[in-house]
């Protein structure tokens, strides 16, 4: 096994590599995409967030630099508390309450609708408490230049952006 894992996390430093934290919470006009969630803003430069050898972030977007296959992936904590399980909602959705959303999704210039990549959903329902879910997504994926990134929630007032290890968002080439 030990032998399995050096392999697996053994990059070359010539790898594209980005690692977004802390989202940035805020409802600002931005391409909209129908029947799609809210998408996080990104803190892309201070804390741990780091981008390296071209990767880019802009406006929401994950930028993609060179074709190839990527491993992506996030992780959004959402907490809230509950009196009541029909007091959560999903964009203004009351026929889905109890649950809550992450999806990365894929914009590319070749498809004119968005593709959902990975997609999380857990039940919140936990009345009379605080309550924490983390959702975290990963996989592989091929990726051509110019493909854009995003990480969309189902509920941006209930993502948990106190601490850089609760919420972040990465990708790298492999």
């Amino acid at each position: 096994m030990r032998h399995f894992l050096s392999k697996v996390y053994s990059f070359p430093m010539r790898k594209l590599i980005l690692f977004l934290v802390f989202p940035v919470v805020r409802q600002t006009p931005t391409q909209h995409f129908k029947n799609q969630f809210p998408a996080l803003h990104w803190e892309h430069e201070l804390g741990l967030a780091f981008t390296k050898n071209r990767m880019n972030y802009t406006n929401k977007f994950l930028l993609i630099p060179e074709s190839g296959d990527y491993f992506i992936y996030s992780q959004v904590t959402f907490r809230g508390m509950t009196s009541e399980c029909s007091e959560i909602r999903q964009a203004g959705r009351p026929n889905k309450p109890d649950s809550i959303t992450v999806v990365i999704t894929k914009v590319t210039d070749s498809y004119p609708e968005p593709t959902q990549l990975l997609m999380g959903t857990k039940s919140v329902c936990e009345v009379g408490s605080n309550w924490f879910q983390p959702i975290y997504l990963g996989a592989m994926f091929s990726l051509q230049e110019g493909d854009k990134l995003m990480v969309n929630v189902s509920d941006i007032s209930l993502v948990d952006y106190t601490k850089e290890d609760k919420t972040f968002f990465g990708a790298f080439l492999l």
